[in-house]
């Protein structure tokens, strides 16, 4: 048996046999593992508030041979998303943030550059912001996975769109000018093509200290998140809840 103690972030959690759960965790050394709390549902001794969603731990667990499922020992926490109020738009930009990570990277694989991104925008949303840190997080996703396209250029004819509102479509990839925009393709605006221009350059705690309510880069969002499961192949399920906020 091995032990492992380190940093980790808690993605999902499902009921397993009687009282236990089987724990999605994202952790800074192996990437994402999945493990058994034994007794979770029944004793808060050793887990307690823990196992919510984006809780930032020092985890304790071990791996056996031959077995699929570490065995989660203990979680000490670190950053609690439920140490301030919760709404319900906090809630569904943290259950995004978590779906995203869990759908996007295989099991065993460390991602030190997601692992610092995911706590970047978690800090953020710890006190109370939403928008920007979720933009913020899909642009820097998408980038990591390889998905994002080239914003400067229409992937048909080539011309470039510096300044210029660019045309995005859910079911293709890259951007194109008005002539040769698809059908059913949605407007990107120039704002917001040079907002993500400096998401790519700026730090989300920079970004941060700008005003940014929910209809800011609204457009942006929603090109991010489309890329995000055209890349995934999947309908991400918290895009839909995030949707009554468009």
């Amino acid at each position: 048996m091995i032990e492992h103690v380190g940093e980790a972030i808690v993605l999902r959690t499902w009921p397993f046999h009687e009282s236990d759960l089987v724990v999605s965790l994202f952790t800074r050394e192996q990437g994402r593992v999945k493990g058994v709390a034994r007794h979770a549902l029944r004793s808060q001794r050793r887990f307690g508030g823990a196992l919510e969603p984006m809780t930032h731990v020092r985890a304790t667990y071990v791996e056996r041979p031959r077995q699929e499922l570490v065995r989660l020992d203990a979680f000490e926490i670190l950053t609690s998303p439920i140490s301030r109020p919760v709404d319900y738009a906090r809630t569904a930009a943290l259950q995004f943030v978590a779906e995203v990570i869990d759908e996007a990277l295989p099991e065993g694989a460390a991602e030190d550059a997601v692992f610092r991104l995911a706590l970047a925008v978690l800090d953020e949303m710890q006190v109370g912001r939403v928008w920007m840190p979720m933009t913020y997080f899909a642009l820097w996703m998408n980038r990591l996975m390889g998905a994002m396209p080239e914003l400067g250029h229409c992937a048909v004819c080539g011309l470039v769109l510096q300044g210029a509102t660019v045309w995005t479509s859910a079911t293709s990839d890259g951007v194109t000018c008005a002539d040769d925009r698809r059908a059913g393709s949605e407007p990107l605006s120039a704002e917001s093509v040079r907002l993500a221009q400096r998401i790519f350059r700026g730090r989300v705690k920079e970004l941060a200290e700008e005003p940014w309510p929910r209809e800011r880069a609204a457009d942006l969002r929603r090109f991010a998140i489309q890329t995000l499961e055209r890349h995934l192949g999947e309908r991400l399920m918290t895009a839909r809840a995030l949707e009554c906020f468009r």
